[in-house]
Parts: structure tokens; sequence; C-alpha cells
């Protein structure tokens, strides 16, 4: 419409132009170049103050949407500040009920978080009594003593004892027993100590990921002994931390040798509670792992729940003083999934080993609030991860896989296999038998038997 107008307003100044010059032309008699040359200067005259007229009252439209976007935008800023002026009030009530209701819920936790304190005060009191008390019947049960229920009193007990020892000799250690614990000092002695592997593989791929070390003692008679034979008998000889100190030398040598071709393999090696509260041999192996600082990540020390939960302050500080150095410890032969997960990851548990026919035994989870399929998910989340162990067949690997278990280990996959002795040798050593198979299994899954 603007456009069209125009061209009206241009056209109406054309005629008008052009109506003078004939007016002069045909009427004064003035010659057609002068009459053309008015009738130009009209026509120019004309769109001058046509232009003047625009610009004016466009002058005019502009001022008057200043001012109306003016007045709106102090109607906007009023309203702003009214809404601010409602929001401060509107905080400031909140505000008061906030702190009412935390002064409130403060006063009424104070007193539940003591009770809770106290509480938490006495179950840990009977935690260490029960803990004492268990340990007492282990070694009692260890030495051949009958844990009884009622002892007599001090008193009482020693003249019992020594109208016993006046009585009659003091019963000796079994025979049985006897040889055993000079069977092993021996086998220590003599360097008769082997170390088997048996593969942790993933699943469902069954790719080895971690090792698993196991001790095997030979006889004078090269009769191989299993820690089923010789654990007892070495506990009770307090021959255990020995038998450690081997397997963690050996066990770090294995583990160089394993990262020279897949640096992601790593080694579970097990470790005795009398081992973290040796005064004598502790310290050698705490000397030796702080050198090796660079296995932490392949290195896992491993110990059974009930060692864990027994643990007195000598133990805690031992454990506390490998995890400084950068180890973390795996938690095997569980018995009931009644467990902190949060306080397993607190102490350095990243790996919870559990017996696949446990785990999926319906009556696992009695007694606990974390259900056997709900596991893995739940150590998961504080980066701890979840190893099903003896595995023995496919069904319940199938099984495994629905409770979401991502590591197995069992005779299904592999036995455990000795380390051949250029395993364990030096690297000079190494180098003068390069012609040897390597020690590493070249079928780990499905197999079993052979030697690395």
């Amino acid at each position: 419409m603007l456009r069209l107008g125009a061209t009206f307003i241009v056209l109406c100044m054309a005629l008008i132009a052009a109506s003078v010059g004939a007016v002069l032309y045909l009427l004064v008699g003035l010659k057609a170049s002068e009459s053309l040359f008015v009738a130009v200067a009209v026509l120019t005259g004309l769109a001058i103050y046509n232009a003047v007229i625009s610009r004016l009252r466009d002058r005019s439209d502009v001022g008057s949407q200043i001012a109306d976007l003016s007045r709106g935008t102090g109607d906007l800023a009023r309203q702003v500040a009214e809404l601010g002026r409602r929001t401060a009030a509107l905080e400031g009530q909140a505000g008061k009920i906030i702190d009412g209701a935390a002064e409130k819920t403060r006063a009424a936790t104070e007193a539940v978080t003591g009770e809770l304190a106290e509480l938490g005060t006495l179950v840990k009191q009977l935690a260490e009594t029960v803990a004492l008390h268990e340990l007492k019947f282990a070694v009692a049960k260890d030495l051949g003593v009958p844990a009884k229920r009622d002892q007599p009193p001090p008193a009482q007990a020693a003249t019992a004892s020594d109208e016993a020892a006046a009585a009659a000799p003091a019963e000796p250690v079994p025979d049985s027993r006897a040889e055993m614990i000079a069977t092993v000092r021996d086998a220590i002695d003599a360097g008769r100590v082997d170390l088997y592997l048996q593969p942790i593989v993933t699943l469902p791929q069954r790719k080895v990921r971690f090792y698993e070390a196991f001790t095997r003692l030979r006889t004078a008679d090269g009769v191989t002994l299993h820690p089923a034979d010789f654990l007892e008998a070495a506990e009770a000889g307090g021959l255990m931390p020995r038998v450690d100190k081997l397997l963690l030398f050996r066990s770090v040598q294995v583990v160089r040798r394993l990262q020279l071709k897949n640096r992601e393999i790593g080694l579970f090696c097990n470790i005795a509670a009398s081992t973290l509260n040796d005064k004598e041999l502790f310290p050698e192996i705490l000397t030796f792992m702080d050198a090796n600082r660079a296995l932490t990540s392949s290195l896992m020390l491993e110990m059974r729940q009930s060692i864990l939960r027994a643990m007195g302050p000598l133990e805690t500080e031992s454990l506390a003083a490998l995890r400084e150095l950068g180890f973390r410890f795996s938690m095997d032969q569980v018995t009931d999934l009644r467990m902190e997960p949060r306080d397993l990851g607190e102490r350095g548990i990243r790996y919870v080993k559990v017996a696949a026919p446990f785990l999926l035994d319906e009556t696992a989870s009695a007694g606990s609030d974390i259900h056997a399929a709900d596991l893995s998910d739940l150590l998961g989340r504080l980066g701890i991860s979840l190893i099903a162990e003896r595995i023995e067949g496919e069904a319940q690997v199938v099984d495994l896989l629905e409770y979401d278990v991502r590591f197995g280990q069992g005779f299904l996959f592999s036995q455990p296999r000795p380390v051949r002795a250029e395993a364990l040798r030096g690297p000079a050593e190494t180098e003068q038998h390069h012609d040897e198979p390597d020690m590493t299994p070249k079928a780990a899954v499905g197999g079993s038997g052979g030697s690395f």
C-alpha cells in the first residue's frame, strides 16, 4: 500500500508540473524550452515539499512510538519491582520456616544420635568380645583342646592343673600333627614349595583376566601336599608366615613375568592372619612390598571372610600399612552375605569371591539384607567386583550371568597348574633358557591339566 501511494503522489506531481508547463507554453506564449524548464522546477519543488512533509510525519510517528515504549518500560519496571518485593517476602517466610524446622529436627536428632552412638559403641564392644571368643575357640580347636562353656575360677583352675601335672605327665601333641609340622618345616627348609596358578576368566567371554596363586608342598618322598593337608599343621606350628613369605616373593616374580605379555593380567595371593601379626617376618614382607609398589594394580592380597571379621588392632594396622602402599585386597571363603559393602571399600577390598553353589543357593540370603541376585550390582556401585569361584558346570555359568556376575573361577575353566621353574628365575637365568616355553598357559580355559 505504501508503494502504491508513493507512485500515485509521483504521478500527481508530474501531472501538475506538466500542466504548468503546458499553460505557460500555450497561454502565456513562452518558448518550449522555457516552459519545460519551469515544469521541471515545479516538479522539483513539489518533490522537495513532499519529502519534507514525509520526514516530519515519520518523526512524529517515531516520537509517539518512543513515548509508548517508555510508558511500557516504566510499567514493566514497576511490575518487576513488585515481583521482587513479593519474592523477598516469600524467601523471608520460607527462611523462617526452614530455620524453625531445622532447629526442631536438630533437637529431635541430637537425642537419637547420642543413643545411636552409645548403641554403636556397645555393638562394637560386643563384636570385639565375640571375635575374641571365636579366636580363642579356634586356637583351642587347632591345639586339640576342647572348648568348655563353663571355666573354673583362676585359683581353682590352677589347683586342678597342678594336681593333674603331679598325677600324670602333660598330654603330648598328637603324633600325626607333630609329624605333619615336621614335614612342613622340612619342606620349607629344603625349598620344596611349589607355586600353582588357576585362571580367573571373564564371563561370558572366558578370557583370562587374573590368576590365583596356590601353595603346594612336596615331601622328601615326592608326595604333593595340598593346602587342606598342611594348613592346620602350619598354623599350629607357627609356619604360615614363612609359607606366605615364599608365596608373596614368588608371586611378585610371576606377576613381573606375566606383565611382559599383558599388563592387564593380575594375580591373587593369599595371606594368613598370623602373617599380619608376625613381628619378625611381616616387616620384611612390608619392605619387600614397598619396593614393588609398581605392582599395586596387579597383585591383590586375599583373606578369608572369617579372618577379616576377627582382626584385632595389630592385624588391622598391618593391613592399613599395606593399603597405604597402594595394594588392594580380596575377600574369599564367604560363608554369609551379612556384609557392609561400604565398609569393605573403606578397608581397601576391591574383590569379593563367593562360591557359585552358595551364591545360587536360595537360602544364601537368609538372615541378610542383601539378596544374592543384587550382590554384584551393590558391590559394583562401590568399585568392588564379584567373582564366582568353584564353578564346575555350564548350567552354573548360565545362572551366574543372570546374577550379573562378570568373573568366574573353577575346574570348568582350568584346575590349578604348576608354574615351571624358569618362571621363577632371575632375568639373567631367563635369558639362558629363552628357548623353553613360556609359563603362560596356551589354553587356560577349558583345559583340565598341564603345566605352566
